[in-house]
């Protein structure tokens, strides 16, 4: 790059907004004042400058990276360090120049250990979180955007949002991706090597990604927080290395040890089955965090006990899916209970609640049941194991899945219910910000947009048809627009608390709850 970009006016914006982030780094302590040179060297040239801002600077420390990242990030599109101005290859260089302001991974995890040694572990999860929103792996300016609000229901307040803060790939970017070789390196975003990788159109930068080793079980894990937060504190824990989910003993085991050494945070694991299951089913890792999630406030129904597990209470939850809380003291006790009831349903059938454990498919014995763990500190200092009781049959009517949001709620949300969704937390599309906005205005008296949804092939929100004839018909079309918004919103969470109600293998009905007591019974439990 040619020096004489030094003096030209965005050349000295850019040594501007190097000084600010070298000010920003130094202040929110992402390097120590040893590093206030060097980093500043660094970043001059990645830039392609020769010597610093030379007039004077003397500003306050800013409260986020953000302003000076987007100038860095036009002047590197305008030298051509980045070949487009998308998102992507935005966030390719935004990681780059933070990671050029952040300590190594060794500084990082010898303060945590330190920290928690010195202070206790919630000092230090709260310097590391702080730490992953500073150095912008945490995107808070996009989090800030998600779309947010209670939703009453029979079951209390069910949180819902509609998640803006995961960047959308452009048609030329997906069609880039699809081109390019399978992954061989990072295997998956969960992977320990991406700690520093600088990314690809087909997969995000880490460079300003740190991670926390820890044991769990005698094993190697680690611990990190997630890049999109759905909740406080949101994290990610996971195995030393590429192996697949798979429910055991030892994953109830995993994250009974995480919560003693984590007391201030649940953590919980995806179902281990497709089409009940998370994600990322490749690679084994739980999800946990600061939050008090609706699914624990909930009340209990019914309460058991069982002579084999002395001190344990087992109780039915009132919640749209099917869960049973488990009380204790003593981890090591709750642990074989937790596990005896997990391997009773896998074995358990009862087709009078269409619950089948297997099915014959060519000679093999497939798999149906599992569960959702969730673990957690109680209020009295015990355990706390939630089991929520999952099975992934499909059928000629339901398809998609049996216990999976049905046809006719695919237009709000069709992906599979996962960890944070059966805690009461809705994760809804992006997609539906503008298609809920376009709806309300509709019940606003928009009757040309309507017109167009009954008439033109192929609309936006086309998807939505017959559900915006039934509530035209409900409401009408002569609401003002924040009512129109609210009574929007408020239908949509009704129809999450049905799609939860869906993914419930036990129906809210006297029926089915009858039957989830014969299952309770059969365990042994009184």
């Amino acid at each position: 790059m040619p020096n004489d970009n030094h003096t030209a006016p965005a050349g000295q914006q850019a040594l501007y907004a190097i000084e600010q982030l070298v000010l920003f780094a130094s202040h929110h302590q992402l390097i120590q004042p040893a590093d206030v040179d060097y980093s500043r060297n660094e970043l001059l040239d990645q830039f392609g400058f020769s010597e610093p801002y030379a007039q004077e600077f003397n500003e306050a420390p800013l409260t986020s990276p953000q302003a000076p990242l987007d100038v860095l990030i036009d002047y590197g599109f305008e030298t051509g360090l980045i070949p487009e101005n998308t998102d992507t290859y935005r966030d390719l260089l935004d990681a780059k120049i933070m990671g050029l302001l952040m300590a190594r991974p060794s500084e990082v995890n010898a303060e945590f250990y330190s920290l928690t040694a010195e202070q206790g572990i919630t000092a230090a999860t709260d310097r590391f979180y702080k730490l992953s929103i500073d150095s912008n792996y945490i995107r808070m300016d996009r989090v800030a955007k998600n779309v947010y609000w209670l939703q009453d229901s029979p079951y209390g307040d069910i949180e819902m949002t509609i998640n803006l803060s995961k960047p959308e790939k452009s048609p030329k970017e997906i069609a880039m991706a699809r081109l390019l070789p399978p992954p061989v390196y990072p295997k998956c975003q969960l992977c320990r090597e991406n700690v520093g990788y600088a990314g690809r159109v087909n997969h995000p930068p880490r460079q300003n990604l740190r991670i926390i080793p820890m044991e769990l079980n005698n094993e190697k894990w680690f611990f990190q927080y997630s890049p999109y937060v759905y909740y406080n504190e949101h994290c990610i824990v996971f195995h030393h290395d590429h192996v697949p989910m798979k429910l055991t003993k030892d994953t109830l085991k995993r994250l009974l040890s995480f919560v003693e050494s984590f007391p201030h945070y649940f953590i919980g694991s995806n179902a281990d089955l497709p089409i009940v299951g998370g994600s990322i089913l490749t690679h084994d890792h739980f999800q946990g965090g600061r939050h008090t999630f609706p699914i624990q406030k909930a009340p209990k129904e019914d309460s058991f006990t069982h002579a084999s597990y002395p001190g344990v209470s087992l109780s039915i939850v009132k919640w749209p899916m099917s869960v049973l809380r488990l009380h204790g003291e003593d981890p090591a006790v709750l642990l074989e209970c937790g596990n005896a009831l997990y391997e009773a349903w896998q074995a358990y059938s009862d087709p009078e609640a269409d619950v089948l454990a297997f099915s014959d498919v060519d000679g093999v014995q497939t798999p149906h049941n599992t569960v959702t763990p969730i673990v957690r500190r109680a209020e009295d200092g015990g355990f706390e194991m939630d089991l929520v009781l999952r099975n992934n049959r499909t059928s000629e009517e339901y398809p998609e899945g049996i216990f999976h949001p049905h046809r006719e709620m695919h237009h709000i949300k069709k992906e599979n219910i996962g960890l944070i969704e059966v805690m009461g937390l809705a994760i809804l599309p992006g997609r539906l910000k503008e298609e809920l906005d376009a709806v309300a205005g509709i019940l606003a008296g928009d009757q040309a947009l309507q017109q167009a949804v009954k008439n033109e092939d192929g609309h936006a929100l086309a998807l939505h048809a017959s559900w915006i004839d039934e509530l035209v018909e409900r409401f009408g079309t002569g609401l003002d627009r924040e009512e129109a918004v609210k009574v929007v919103q408020n239908e949509v969470g009704i129809k999450f608390t049905h799609i939860l109600e869906h993914a419930g293998v036990y129906k809210r009905t006297p029926e089915g709850q009858a039957a989830f007591r014969r299952f309770v019974q059969s365990f042994g439990a009184v």
